[in-house]
């Protein structure tokens, strides 16, 4: 599947794009399905935009710490509750529950209560995505993981829509319910402030910004 390998791409990347001999080098920490569904199907664009001859990515599931990692920017997904830090709020989230037609058909889900009778899929750093659940729950590290599972039928999973709408249009997995909903948390860019006139940071969150809200 494209976004499995373009998350191990993404996991040990180090790109040097010529984009500014003179720009310096933007080093970013990224969350790999931030990364896999956005970033990567455009990747060689995406790094020729911003002012930086070296870019390298780094692939991160918690908070950064900028002081000691030698980083400049990072990208996090949770509460506007960082301390220290600049930041740009990139995107919010619908969730939807999705499954294979087959389990769908099984299981003839029909309220949110109707869930609970088949396997509740997670992703590991989102414990609470199925608060209220009674079901079985089977943790995934990334969610990567978590789209084959539902699609060959272990379970129904708590998805972004962004991470699979290929799939729902194909029919490879569906909507267990018509139930979007929004997560609370939201996606961020983070910068430290000692670093906001670094001159790939002067146009990188403007820019990211922006196309993130055009993609939305």
């Amino acid at each position: 599947m494209w976004y499995i390998e373009a998350l191990r791409k993404i996991s040990t990347a180090s790109f040097t794009l010529r984009a500014n001999p003179k720009g310096g080098t933007l080093n970013l920490a990224i969350l790999p399905i931030f990364g896999t569904c956005w970033l990567a199907p455009d990747f060689q664009s995406f790094w020729h935009r911003i002012r930086a001859s070296r870019s390298t990515l780094q692939t991160r599931f918690t908070f950064v710490d900028f002081g000691s990692e030698g980083l400049d920017a990072a990208i996090h997904f949770g509460p506007r509750d960082w301390a220290g830090v600049e930041m740009a709020l990139l995107r919010s989230e619908e969730v939807v529950p999705a499954c294979s037609p087959e389990l769908k058909d099984q299981y003839g889900f029909r309220a949110p209560g109707d869930l609970n009778k088949a396997p509740l899929l997670s992703i590991s750093t989102r414990h609470n995505a199925w608060a209220g659940g009674s079901g079985q729950t089977i943790y995934f590290d990334q969610s990567a993981a978590v789209v084959p599972a539902a699609m060959v039928g272990v379970g129904a999973a708590l998805l972004p829509t962004f991470l699979i709408q290929d799939e729902l249009t194909t029919g490879k997995l569906v909507r267990a319910l018509d139930l979007p909903m929004e997560s609370a948390e939201r996606y961020y860019l983070l910068w430290p402030p000692e670093r906001s006139t670094y001159p790939p940071l002067m146009v990188f969150p403007d820019w990211l910004v922006a196309e993130t809200l055009a993609d939305r």
